[in-house]
């Protein structure tokens, strides 16, 4: 299956206002506060600097740029002209962002004229990572920083119990809406072959216990799988019943593993 987030907006308005909504509910998670934090704790944003976020979606994560580089100022681009417009709906407060509609492998960016470039899951939807890593070696200034923060789809579970239908759902959240579920085990490599210099490599790992985080993982497969006439409108409901069931009686069990990797220019 084609992953949607290669054009979301083909996928539609519903599709657009549901990731949104995950996206926000996902970068609120403390888990997640704590992976964004720590790298942008590693950044310089220095007077008049300029940080650039690639696919940037509707911009969960753009915000907490722009509150850590505040006053300086942060570009985010977008190939989706729906997240562009959710994001910059979602951003009025924050003066120093704004949101552009532009592919991350041709940015409207000169030569050697950026500070910082954040990828942020961005690369396990896309089929070929080295041009936007090209693109980025080529707008990032000589003492500029690269991060890639991805998760590792492959090692990703909803598993309690062996033929877990919850698990069976999370499988095919990968392969129906993930381009590259190991993307992180190639993430040093691909960065290397742009011509950059990794200087720090991290692995972390979220579960999700008492939360609907992982549950568009659930509802957007099973959905699929009842629009294709795979399943009928009573497993639909039964599989999301007993994502929120395991919620409240405390045997939810998501895992997820993120990996940041923070380059320069070599």
């Amino acid at each position: 299956m084609s992953d949607p987030f290669q054009n979301v907006d083909a996928a539609g308005e519903e599709f657009i206002a549901a990731f949104a909504d995950s996206m926000d509910a996902r970068q609120s998670d403390p888990q997640m506060e704590s992976i964004v934090a720590t790298y942008l704790s590693k950044l310089r944003f220095a007077e008049g600097s300029v940080t650039v976020e690639v696919g940037a979606g509707a911009g969960a994560v753009t915000r907490r740029i722009a509150a850590h580089a505040e006053p300086e100022r942060v570009m985010a681009f977008e190939p989706s002209s729906g997240f562009v417009k959710v994001a910059r709906d979602r951003a009025k407060q924050y003066a120093n962002i704004t949101f552009e509609v532009a592919d991350g492998t041709a940015l409207p960016l000169d030569d050697n004229s950026v500070c910082n470039l954040i990828l942020h899951t961005v690369l396990t939807h896309v089929v070929d990572p080295a041009p936007l890593l090209k693109e980025a070696r080529r707008v990032l200034k000589a003492d500029g920083n690269l991060v890639v923060c991805d998760a590792d789809f492959s090692k990703a579970s909803l598993s309690n119990s062996p033929n877990d239908p919850l698990n069976a759902c999370a499988r095919a959240f990968v392969d129906e809406f993930v381009t590259d579920p190991h993307i992180v085990a190639k993430m040093r490599s691909l960065m290397i072959a742009a011509d950059f210099e990794v200087t720090e490599f991290d692995v972390q790992s979220r579960t999700i216990a008492d939360n609907d985080q992982m549950l568009p993982w659930v509802e957007e497969t099973a959905k699929r799988m009842f629009d294709r006439g795979e399943i009928g409108q009573e497993l639909f409901s039964g599989l999301v019943a007993e994502y929120k069931r395991r919620a409240i009686a405390g045997t939810l069990y998501g895992y997820q593993v993120f990996a940041t990797a923070i380059a320069k220019p070599a």
